[in-house]
Protein backbone atom coordinates (compact mmCIF):
# COMPACT_ATOMS: atom_id res chain seq x y z
CA UNK A 1 0.00 0.00 0.00
CA UNK A 2 1.46 3.36 -0.78
CA UNK A 3 2.10 5.09 2.36
CA UNK A 4 2.81 8.37 0.60
CA UNK A 5 -1.06 8.37 -0.84
CA UNK A 6 -1.82 7.08 2.38
CA UNK A 7 -0.59 10.65 4.47
CA UNK A 8 -2.16 12.61 1.70
CA UNK A 9 -5.54 11.03 2.18
CA UNK A 10 -5.23 11.75 5.96
CA UNK A 11 -8.68 11.40 7.80
CA UNK A 12 -10.19 7.90 8.99
CA UNK A 13 -13.45 9.18 7.38
CA UNK A 14 -11.92 9.73 3.69
CA UNK A 15 -10.42 6.11 4.00
CA UNK A 16 -13.68 5.36 4.69
CA UNK A 17 -15.46 6.31 1.56
CA UNK A 18 -12.42 5.19 -0.32
CA UNK A 19 -12.82 1.50 0.70
CA UNK A 20 -16.47 1.98 0.26
CA UNK A 21 -16.50 3.02 -3.47
CA UNK A 22 -13.95 0.21 -4.08
CA UNK A 23 -16.92 -1.95 -3.33
CA UNK A 24 -18.88 -0.26 -6.24
CA UNK A 25 -19.00 1.15 -9.49
CA UNK A 26 -19.71 4.74 -8.02
CA UNK A 27 -21.41 6.55 -5.18
CA UNK A 28 -23.81 9.78 -4.77
CA UNK A 29 -22.76 11.65 -1.50
CA UNK A 30 -26.51 10.90 -0.60
CA UNK A 31 -25.83 6.88 -0.63
CA UNK A 32 -22.58 7.12 1.09
CA UNK A 33 -23.87 9.12 3.95
CA UNK A 34 -26.03 6.65 4.49
CA UNK A 35 -24.12 3.26 4.33
CA UNK A 36 -21.21 5.37 6.16
CA UNK A 37 -23.38 7.01 8.35
CA UNK A 38 -22.21 10.40 8.33
CA UNK A 39 -23.59 13.65 8.29
CA UNK A 40 -24.30 14.20 4.08
CA UNK A 41 -22.56 17.82 4.40
CA UNK A 42 -19.36 16.28 5.88
CA UNK A 43 -19.43 13.67 2.82
CA UNK A 44 -19.78 16.01 0.19
CA UNK A 45 -16.66 18.41 1.58
CA UNK A 46 -14.54 15.02 1.82
CA UNK A 47 -15.70 13.98 -1.46
CA UNK A 48 -15.00 17.34 -3.14
CA UNK A 49 -11.32 17.00 -1.26
CA UNK A 50 -11.09 14.01 -2.48
CA UNK A 51 -11.77 14.70 -6.15
CA UNK A 52 -9.58 17.95 -6.24
CA UNK A 53 -6.73 15.75 -4.93
CA UNK A 54 -7.26 13.21 -7.65
CA UNK A 55 -8.85 10.30 -5.68
CA UNK A 56 -12.75 10.68 -7.50
CA UNK A 57 -13.81 11.53 -10.59
CA UNK A 58 -17.50 12.18 -11.11
CA UNK A 59 -20.34 11.62 -13.84
CA UNK A 60 -24.28 12.10 -14.09
CA UNK A 61 -26.34 9.23 -13.81
CA UNK A 62 -29.42 9.17 -15.62
CA UNK A 63 -32.96 9.49 -13.49
CA UNK A 64 -36.33 8.72 -14.81
CA UNK A 65 -37.50 11.91 -13.02
CA UNK A 66 -35.24 15.60 -12.83
CA UNK A 67 -31.99 16.17 -13.14
CA UNK A 68 -29.28 13.46 -13.44
CA UNK A 69 -27.53 12.56 -9.90
CA UNK A 70 -23.90 13.60 -9.56
CA UNK A 71 -22.23 9.96 -8.68
CA UNK A 72 -18.23 9.71 -7.21
CA UNK A 73 -16.09 7.01 -8.55
CA UNK A 74 -12.29 6.32 -8.06
CA UNK A 75 -9.73 6.99 -10.32
CA UNK A 76 -6.65 5.66 -11.11
CA UNK A 77 -4.46 6.94 -8.65
CA UNK A 78 -6.94 5.04 -5.90
CA UNK A 79 -6.02 1.99 -6.92
CA UNK A 80 -2.36 2.46 -5.74
CA UNK A 81 -4.00 2.47 -1.99
CA UNK A 82 -5.03 -0.92 -2.47
CA UNK A 83 -3.00 -4.15 -1.59
CA UNK A 84 -1.12 -4.94 -4.71
CA UNK A 85 1.87 -8.05 -5.71
CA UNK A 86 4.78 -7.10 -7.05
CA UNK A 87 4.90 -9.19 -10.16
CA UNK A 88 7.72 -7.42 -12.35
CA UNK A 89 10.26 -10.11 -11.91
CA UNK A 90 7.41 -13.05 -12.29
CA UNK A 91 6.81 -11.30 -15.88
CA UNK A 92 10.13 -10.76 -16.20
CA UNK A 93 10.58 -14.88 -15.93
CA UNK A 94 7.91 -15.54 -18.10
CA UNK A 95 8.65 -12.94 -20.83
CA UNK A 96 11.99 -14.70 -20.75
CA UNK A 97 10.52 -18.27 -20.50
CA UNK A 98 8.21 -17.34 -23.89
CA UNK A 99 11.34 -16.17 -25.82
CA UNK A 100 13.70 -18.93 -25.04
CA UNK A 101 11.25 -22.03 -25.08
CA UNK A 102 8.44 -21.01 -26.96
CA UNK A 103 4.49 -19.02 -25.74
CA UNK A 104 3.36 -22.37 -24.45
CA UNK A 105 6.38 -22.52 -21.31
CA UNK A 106 4.76 -19.58 -20.06
CA UNK A 107 1.38 -20.77 -20.08
CA UNK A 108 2.73 -24.01 -18.29
CA UNK A 109 4.37 -22.15 -15.75
CA UNK A 110 1.15 -19.98 -15.26
CA UNK A 111 -0.95 -23.44 -15.40
CA UNK A 112 1.21 -25.03 -12.50
CA UNK A 113 1.10 -21.73 -10.36
CA UNK A 114 -2.35 -21.64 -10.48
CA UNK A 115 -3.01 -25.39 -10.18
CA UNK A 116 -1.16 -25.05 -6.53
CA UNK A 117 -3.23 -21.95 -5.66
CA UNK A 118 -6.43 -23.91 -6.53
CA UNK A 119 -5.25 -26.66 -4.41
CA UNK A 120 -4.48 -24.33 -1.57
CA UNK A 121 -7.94 -23.43 -1.18
CA UNK A 122 -9.11 -26.43 -1.60
CA UNK A 123 -7.33 -27.49 1.52
CA UNK A 124 -9.10 -24.31 3.66
CA UNK A 125 -12.32 -24.18 2.09
CA UNK A 126 -15.29 -25.23 4.24
CA UNK A 127 -18.76 -26.58 3.95
CA UNK A 128 -21.26 -29.46 2.55
CA UNK A 129 -23.44 -26.91 0.27
CA UNK A 130 -21.92 -25.09 -2.87
CA UNK A 131 -22.75 -21.91 -1.32
CA UNK A 132 -21.33 -22.61 2.36
CA UNK A 133 -18.04 -23.47 -0.03
CA UNK A 134 -17.97 -20.00 -2.21
CA UNK A 135 -18.31 -18.25 0.79
CA UNK A 136 -15.45 -19.60 2.56
CA UNK A 137 -14.01 -18.86 -0.87
CA UNK A 138 -14.62 -15.46 -1.24
CA UNK A 139 -13.78 -14.35 2.55
CA UNK A 140 -10.25 -16.07 1.48
CA UNK A 141 -9.87 -14.35 -1.70
CA UNK A 142 -11.12 -11.42 0.71
CA UNK A 143 -8.47 -12.01 3.00
CA UNK A 144 -5.38 -11.92 -0.14
CA UNK A 145 -6.73 -8.90 -0.75
CA UNK A 146 -9.03 -9.43 -4.06
CA UNK A 147 -11.90 -7.31 -1.82
CA UNK A 148 -14.22 -10.07 -2.60
CA UNK A 149 -17.57 -10.08 -1.71
CA UNK A 150 -20.11 -13.46 -1.71
CA UNK A 151 -23.55 -12.92 -3.10
CA UNK A 152 -26.47 -15.59 -3.27
CA UNK A 153 -29.73 -13.35 -4.03
CA UNK A 154 -30.58 -13.43 -7.67
CA UNK A 155 -27.49 -15.11 -8.68
CA UNK A 156 -25.04 -17.64 -6.29
CA UNK A 157 -21.59 -15.38 -7.53
CA UNK A 158 -18.51 -13.71 -5.72
CA UNK A 159 -17.78 -10.54 -6.66
CA UNK A 160 -13.93 -8.90 -6.49
CA UNK A 161 -13.23 -5.29 -6.69
CA UNK A 162 -9.52 -5.44 -6.77
CA UNK A 163 -6.80 -7.44 -7.82
CA UNK A 164 -3.69 -7.78 -6.77
CA UNK A 165 -2.18 -9.21 -9.70
CA UNK A 166 -3.51 -6.74 -11.99
CA UNK A 167 -0.09 -5.87 -14.30
CA UNK A 168 0.09 -9.89 -14.41
CA UNK A 169 -3.24 -10.12 -15.59
CA UNK A 170 -2.73 -7.42 -18.49
CA UNK A 171 0.48 -8.67 -19.39
CA UNK A 172 -0.79 -12.83 -20.04
CA UNK A 173 -4.53 -12.83 -20.26
CA UNK A 174 -4.45 -15.98 -20.34
CA UNK A 175 -4.48 -15.31 -16.52
CA UNK A 176 -8.35 -14.52 -16.25
CA UNK A 177 -9.25 -18.23 -18.07
CA UNK A 178 -7.04 -19.70 -15.41
CA UNK A 179 -8.45 -17.79 -12.65
CA UNK A 180 -12.08 -19.05 -13.74
CA UNK A 181 -10.62 -22.64 -13.62
CA UNK A 182 -9.23 -22.37 -10.25
CA UNK A 183 -12.41 -21.02 -9.44
CA UNK A 184 -14.04 -24.48 -10.75
CA UNK A 185 -11.66 -26.56 -9.20
CA UNK A 186 -12.09 -25.25 -5.85
CA UNK A 187 -15.77 -25.70 -5.75
CA UNK A 188 -16.23 -28.67 -8.37
CA UNK A 189 -18.83 -27.00 -10.35
CA UNK A 190 -18.88 -24.83 -13.65
CA UNK A 191 -17.80 -21.22 -12.81
CA UNK A 192 -18.01 -18.19 -15.71
CA UNK A 193 -16.40 -15.40 -15.47
CA UNK A 194 -17.05 -11.88 -16.28
CA UNK A 195 -14.66 -8.57 -15.69
CA UNK A 196 -15.48 -5.36 -16.47
CA UNK A 197 -13.49 -2.07 -16.07
CA UNK A 198 -15.29 1.81 -16.11
CA UNK A 199 -12.56 4.36 -15.54
CA UNK A 200 -10.30 3.22 -13.17
CA UNK A 201 -12.51 0.59 -11.40
CA UNK A 202 -11.73 -3.24 -11.63
CA UNK A 203 -14.93 -5.55 -11.15
CA UNK A 204 -14.47 -9.37 -11.79
CA UNK A 205 -17.76 -11.76 -11.05
CA UNK A 206 -17.32 -15.09 -10.73
CA UNK A 207 -20.85 -16.61 -11.47
CA UNK A 208 -20.99 -20.42 -9.90
CA UNK A 209 -23.17 -22.97 -10.72
CA UNK A 210 -24.05 -21.72 -14.26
Amino acid sequence: MNQKLISEIGKSQRLQIVNRLKRTQGLSVGQLSEVLNMSYMGVKQHCIDLHKDGYLDTWRRPRPIGRPEMIYRLTQRAHELFPQTSNAMTIDLLETAKRLYGPSAAEKLLFTIFQNRAEHYASKVKGDTLPARAKWLARLRDHDGYMADFENEDRLCIVEHHSPILDLLRAFPIVARLEGEMFQRVLHTTVKREETSASALYRCVFYIGV
